[in-house]
């Protein structure tokens, strides 16, 4: 399976969709090989948890699936994704939010005595710990924007196409949200940031 996976790595987007249009199944998995990492990534940033992460990108590729047909090239497979992704992430939090409220549930983590140092390890997962504590303070907007520029490194551009507002309104967003970032860090008294 490796061997006829590696076939296709060196096709593009469109190929593969239009390879999968015409029914070779295979293209689509191939599709999925290429983008899991980076959808799970971005709904793990937004949601925290790896059961939520998880189920959102399921999600993610079965709508890519059902609506392949539907894409018409007119951005890239990876900006339509981010898209779906993000949408899903938002819409995962407002029903979490109703649900549950803001509740923040620690995730289980390997325990420490298990690692080569463990107070070093120990004030890592603290330090990471701090820092989604502020990221989920955010708002949905202006976590969305963080995200997408701060961990995948997007543009302006790219983070407006994907979720169709303004490069301004964007700017906005992530200075807020840099702002509201540091201003967790100051009400919790936690310099030691980095």
């Amino acid at each position: 399976m490796k061997d006829e996976n590696r076939k296709f790595e060196f096709e593009n987007d469109v190929e593969l969709i239009e390879k999968f249009k015409s029914g070779d199944k295979k293209a689509f998995n191939i599709i999925v090989l290429k983008y899991q990492k980076m959808v799970y990534s971005i709904a793990r940033r937004m949601l925290i948890f790896h059961d939520d992460a998880d189920e959102v990108a399921q999600v993610v590729f079965i709508k890519l699936y059902r609506t392949i047909n539907q894409f018409r090239g007119e951005s890239k497979l990876s900006t339509y994704l981010y898209r779906i992704t993000m949408n899903y992430c938002l819409n995962h939090l407002k029903k979490r939010n109703i649900e549950m409220g803001r509740k923040y549930n620690e995730e289980d983590t390997e325990p420490a005595y298990k690692k080569d140092n463990a107070l070093t390890e120990i004030q890592r997962k603290e330090k990471e710990k701090f820092v989604r504590n502020a990221i989920e303070n955010l708002p949905p907007q202006q976590r969305s924007v963080f995200i997408l520029r701060f961990y995948e490194n997007l543009t302006y551009d790219e983070i407006s196409e994907i979720l169709g507002t303004s490069i301004g309104g964007l700017k906005a967003n992530y200075f807020h949200a840099i702002k509201n970032i540091k201003l967790f860090f100051e009400k919790n008294n936690y310099k030691d940031i980095f």
